[in-house]
């Protein structure tokens, strides 16, 4: 098995995050075989592109499409009513790749049965705009080969990363998962200090906004550079920044305590949400 498919790709649920990596394969070719999507609404947008076929529902997906990979890209609240639709398909050759959040790999086993090879995958929603980075988890079933196809499938729309512990994937659900919105906080309390430091709401919520942007963009291009290296470039003896950051960097209060509070308070939460699944 190489990374791209000869045999159809079988998308269930063509929303924001699976529109986006529609959209990525069909760019990169990695969907030589064909996709087949099953959300009438979603995939109107790419029902004239070739290579796609558009279908309202799972009665409509033909028992002989005979899918290699069967991604599953919608809420996880309506993963109960469709799973078993798909079971037909499930067996080691046929990958089933979800991004759903909070379903275990042990559920997609007792819906699909010990014959299907699972990925379960996180991804953020940076991803929409090909920015994101997606770390993935097979069950046993699931080959080497197939893992390095699931790593393709979901470069389309960023970075991704292959763990073997699934454990490990409640705290990239709250390291990256909710990431995105610790940033967008940082990005309003830096603009609220700035109106009250004086300045217009307009320029400080710009300010504050481009400045992280730009800080991220910065800090990818540096390549391995440590964030500790970048931070001690901006930083001045005795200048404005340094007295700014012996604030945030207070060991008793600071961010970093802060942090690493707030993931833990989501890596359970995450864990917690798993156990009902």
């Amino acid at each position: 098995m190489t990374d791209t498919l000869s045999r159809p790709l079988l998308l269930i649920g063509c929303g924001k995050m699976g529109g986006a990596m529609l959209d990525g394969w069909l760019k990169s070719g990695i969907v030589a075989g064909g996709v087949t999507v099953v959300d009438p609404v979603g995939g109107d947008a790419f029902k004239n592109r070739a290579g796609v076929t558009v279908v309202a529902g799972a009665s409509d997906v033909p028992d002989d499409l005979n899918p290699e990979v069967i991604v599953l890209a919608v809420k996880p609240q309506q993963m109960d009513a469709l799973l078993a639709d798909y079971r037909r398909f499930a067996g080691p050759d046929c990958l089933f790749l979800s991004i759903a959040a909070g379903k275990t790999i042990s559920y997609f086993e007792t819906h699909l049965g010990d014959r299907a090879a699972i990925i379960r995958a996180m991804p953020n929603t940076p991803a929409a705009i090909g920015q994101g980075i997606t770390v993935a988890c097979p069950n046993t079933i699931a080959s080497d080969a197939q893992s390095s196809q699931a790593e393709a499938l979901l470069r389309a729309v960023g970075e991704a990363a292959t763990v073997q512990d699934e454990a490990l994937i409640d705290a990239v659900t709250a390291l990256s998962g909710g990431g995105p919105a610790y940033t967008f906080l940082l990005m309003e309390c830096m603009a609220k200090a700035g109106i009250a430091a004086g300045l217009p709401e307009d320029l400080s919520a710009r300010l504050a906004l481009v400045t992280v942007a730009g800080a991220g963009q910065l800090a990818l291009a540096s390549g391995d550079t440590p964030p500790s290296t970048l931070r001690e470039n901006v930083t001045s003896p005795g200048g404005t920044t340094l007295e700014a950051l012996k604030v945030l960097m207070r060991e008793e209060d600071g961010m970093g305590p802060l942090m690493v509070e707030a993931i833990a308070a989501a890596t359970r939460r995450s864990k917690e949400l798993g156990a009902t699944s």
